[in-house]
């Protein structure tokens, strides 16, 4: 989702990493590119004003101006100013103890309210809660029986009847209380635009009904719309929070860093896929961290060992020291594929720090890996596990086999290693460390298209080395690595 405005924030961050000091001319500079990469993505042009202020107010005049590199300045502080637009962000419902708590979603129709009722109801099942899902939609054709559907998938009880919203509303209240149930999640109407007769009727059902919470369900498709969206009913109903969905499509993520902004509610969940499972909490300092482009290692993490729950704890915990050491093979990243089916493709790619660099700009990030996965299909086991065994003629036959030219074979098995080198790094910095890394890679290009593919390692010349001394450098690898038991 944050291709664009990764890559954006990327380049201006670089122009600012060569000045020797900051000063109001080049932060200006810089900040008229943060600005521009903000405004792309499609946040609310007012928003956008109030941040680049923030963010020029705290540049100017800093006391470590002369101490800390430029570039990593700014990176820290386009950070910070960032989580602070978006957070702080309270996850916890406050359930009532004596009767059941009542949960309202609203929203426009086609935002995936309905859809999100049940992810919401999953969530709150993982939680141990027993909910009653309501279906209080009696506008839109076919809603109450897609309630019923995902009812019958979860295994948990719908309530409906043919009357009216707000005696649906209240009847399932009681018929909660009956079956013992301790939280009630009402989906209710939506219109295609907003209008009196939708607002009455959401405002008659919340003084009558009482619910505990209201949460609005905004798509991130509709960008800086959805801000005035989301001000237009809270100014009606005084939400406590919003829930963001389809952040896993073409969003380009102006939804996220505009809503809590115009209308001081906060996001509290995200929608990250169509499946019933793809619904999570919203951190801002894991949100913040993807869109400068250092990814979210932490969420990452916490994605596989939901979708691998199947797998045994030794399992587990082994993937995720390969993951955080940077030892995981082609071999293991061919493996990963068929997850990051499930879990999504644009969603894991925009968490795993460096791989957005990966894909070209403007590719679809199915297409392009699907492209990578023709490369490490036609190698054999020995060269999955053992890149460096791959010389000239292995790319050849590699890039014959899938459908690809040697050079690309070669770039893609350099982006790789590079990669992998860069989540061992950051697996064990922290923050600020981080920060500081991005902005290097900054200064070397690696924000730029292919940027990482011109990436040297240490003491690399640019010599093009003979097949004699690849031979001998391979050599020379083994041996140390046998030396350390590897």
């Amino acid at each position: 989702m944050f291709e664009g405005i990764t890559r954006s924030l990327g380049e201006a961050f670089r122009k600012l990493s060569g000045r020797g000091r900051l000063t109001e001319a080049n932060i200006r500079e810089g900040l008229r590119e943060v600005r521009r990469a903000l405004l792309e993505a499609d946040v609310n042009f007012t928003v956008v004003n109030t941040l680049i202020e923030r963010i020029e107010r705290n540049a100017i005049g800093q006391k470590v101006i002369e101490r800390v590199n430029p570039g990593e300045q700014i990176v820290k502080i386009v950070y910070d100013e960032l989580v602070a637009l978006m957070g702080p962000v309270d996850h916890r419902i406050p359930f009532a103890k004596d009767r059941p708590t009542v949960l309202m979603l609203c929203g426009l129709q086609g935002s995936g309210k309905t859809t999100t009722c049940g992810k919401l109801a999953l969530y709150l099942t993982e939680q141990k809660r027993k909910p009653l899902l309501v279906a209080a939609d009696l506008q839109r054709p076919a809603a109450v029986e897609q309630l019923k559907v995902l009812g019958q998938q979860l295994n948990i009880p719908v309530y409906s009847e043919a009357t009216n919203p707000v005696d649906v509303c209240r009847n399932a209240v009681t018929q909660a209380k009956k079956l013992g149930l301790d939280t009630v999640i009402l989906d209710t109407a939506g219109r295609l635009q907003i209008d009196q007769e939708l607002m009455d009727e959401l405002r008659q059902i919340d003084r009558l009904v009482k619910p505990d919470q209201i949460y609005l369900v905004v798509d991130a498709m509709i960008g800086q719309e959805a801000a005035n969206v989301s001000k237009t009913f809270n100014d009606a109903l005084e939400l406590n929070g919003v829930i963001l969905t389809k952040l896993d499509g073409d969003a380009r993520g102006g939804a996220a860093l505009s809503i809590k902004e115009v209308t001081n509610v906060p996001i509290k969940y995200i929608g990250v896929g169509e499946k019933l499972e793809a619904l999570e909490e919203f951190h801002p300092e894991q949100m913040a961290s993807r869109i400068i482009g250092q990814g979210d290692l932490m969420g990452l993490v916490k994605k596989v060992q939901k979708i691998q729950q199947e797998l045994s704890q030794e399992e587990i915990e082994r993937q995720q020291k390969k993951l955080s050491e940077g030892t995981f093979t082609l071999e293991d990243f061919r493996m990963q594929f068929a997850q990051w089916q499930k879990m999504g493709m644009r969603d894991m790619i925009s968490r795993m720090p460096g791989m957005a660099e990966m894909i070209p700009p403007g590719e679809d990030p199915e297409v392009a890996l699907k492209r990578v996965q023709g490369m490490i299909d036609s190698m054999t086991k020995a060269e999955r596990r053992d890149p460096d065994i791959i010389d000239h003629d292995r790319r050849r036959r590699i890039a014959a086999g899938s459908g690809t030219q040697p050079h690309e074979v070669k770039q893609f098995l350099h982006q790789f290693n590079q990669v992998r080198a860069l989540m061992k790094q950051m697996a064990s910095m922290s923050m600020w460390q981080r920060l500081k890394l991005v902005t290097g890679l900054g200064k070397m290009g690696a924000f730029q298209p292919g940027g990482l593919e011109m990436l040297k390692t240490k003491g690399d010349t640019g010599h093009r080395k003979t097949a004699k001394e690849r031979a001998e450098d391979r050599k020379r690898k083994r041996k140390q690595d046998k030396k350390k038991g590897r």
